[in-house]
């Protein structure tokens, strides 16, 4: 089974039953339309829904079936913009802001996960790791950055430390964040959506919405089959939107990234990493892995610009997981899978509008298991009428990738080679 037959991998393999859900026939008119049933539509759906809005999603495929359902299931605070990089382009009150909320996305999926029972293998910690000296001062002064904007979960680890929580002789050291986690990303989605119709939202799958209008000041929404003329629209497709908001579609730019899971390790995965918390290192174009709850190894890594698939997901990944466990060597790779995030030029996620009832969040750049569950919520609180949180985001100004659209995916490329040639020489 190829990547196009198996998009989600194991997680399809593992997800737990879901009801199947028509598409969208005929015209409605609904007060919140959302496109896109990842973690953002469904993230501003529920928070909406909670509210007592009426919410109406469509996804184009099925719930999670995107990013969503394909990612590493990691809980990583932080945006993949630096604190030190936000405040250094927009100013110490714009960085002292996302301060306040760089963990907030991470307590949205513990409180959800809760509140409404879901069934997602959540578990705690998540560790950085480092192979160099110069890595281990980049951990250092972000624990010094964050405990200046009042935030001290970070404990440094040298190499006898690390070696509590993963078993390899290629670190130098590490920082555990015991804020962070991971869980089995497609169950939380489909947990999240099961909640959404709990409180009387209403999913259509199978529905790629052809194009969004704006009628007399109000958005309009055209999918093959039906037509939804909401109050407020939320566009939360990211990386899966396609065409349909060409206003928007050239301020990011896809990339794929590439997980596979091995087969189910038992004592020999317990052994490398004994404290199950999820790993990633700090090299730029970087690896991360985890234990499933049935004892694989989850390991992600790689990067291809412009949303495509590598020819071969195993010949890909299998020598860097070699590299860091050489133990397992020769293990059998049981499901490989690639998906689709979405980069912005800035790293910074953009928030915005179009119109003045069209709401949108995209770009979170590799860390959006956690954006997009606060930027789910802020895109509520603005259709609920509360803009403070919505309108800093928005005034950030997006920076165009240079030469536009044709030269993003070349452009990206050489910066990749860059930074990867640095992290082989350790430089």
């Amino acid at each position: 089974m190829g990547v196009a037959d198996d998009p989600q991998g194991y997680y399809a393999a593992s997800r737990n039953p879901a009801p199947e859900r028509p598409a969208l026939e005929g015209e409605r008119a609904v007060e919140v339309c959302i496109v896109g049933a990842g973690f953002t539509g469904l993230s501003a759906g529920l928070e909406l829904a909670e509210r007592g809005h009426e919410v109406l999603v469509l996804e184009g495929r099925g719930v999670g079936w995107g990013a969503s359902g394909r990612n590493g299931g990691q809980i990583v605070n932080g945006l993949n913009a630096s604190l030190e990089a936000i405040g250094r382009r927009y100013g110490g009150a714009t960085a002292d802001f996302v301060a306040t909320v760089v963990q907030e996305g991470g307590r949205i999926i513990r409180e959800r996960v809760a509140r409404y029972g879901i069934a997602c293998d959540l578990k705690d910690g998540n560790l950085f790791t480092a192979f160099t000296v110069r890595q281990m001062k980049e951990l250092e002064e972000k624990q010094a950055l964050w405990r200046r904007h009042g935030i001290d979960n970070f404990e440094l680890l040298d190499r006898a430390g690390l070696a509590r929580h993963v078993r390899s002789d290629a670190y130098v050291g590490g920082m555990l964040d015991r804020s962070g986690g991971h869980m089995h990303p497609l169950n939380l989605a489909l947990g999240q959506a099961a909640a959404l119709e709990g409180l009387g939202g209403v999913i259509h799958e199978e529905t790629p919405v052809l194009r969004v209008e704006d009628v007399a000041g109000r958005p309009v929404v055209r999918t093959a089959k039906g037509t939804v003329r909401p109050e407020a629209l939320i566009l939360a497709g990211n990386a899966y939107l396609g065409g349909a908001v060409p206003e928007i579609a050239d301020r990011v730019m896809p990339f794929s990234t590439q997980i596979m899971a091995t087969e189910p390790l038992g004592e020999r995965g317990r052994a490398l990493l004994p404290t199950d918390v999820c790993v990633e290192d700090l090299r730029y174009v970087l690896d991360y892995y985890r234990l499933s709850a049935d004892g694989r190894l989850l390991w992600g890594g790689g990067t291809v610009y412009g949303g495509t698939d590598p020819a071969d997901i195993r010949a890909k990944l299998t020598p860097n997981l070699e590299r860091i466990f050489p133990e397992l060597k020769g293990v059998r790779i049981d499901h490989a899978w690639s998906g689709n995030c979405a980069i912005s030029f800035s790293r910074v996620p953009q928030m915005g509008r179009l119109g003045e009832q069209t709401y949108f969040a995209q770009g979170y750049s590799g860390h959006g298991v956690v954006g997009s569950h606060l930027f789910g919520r802020i895109l509520a609180e603005a259709v609920h009428g509360d803009r403070a949180r919505f309108d800093v985001f928005a005034s950030l100004p997006w920076i165009p990738f240079p030469g536009g659209r044709r030269w993003a995916v070349p452009y990206s490329v050489l910066g990749s080679w860059w930074y990867g040639l640095r992290d082989r020489l350790g430089v």
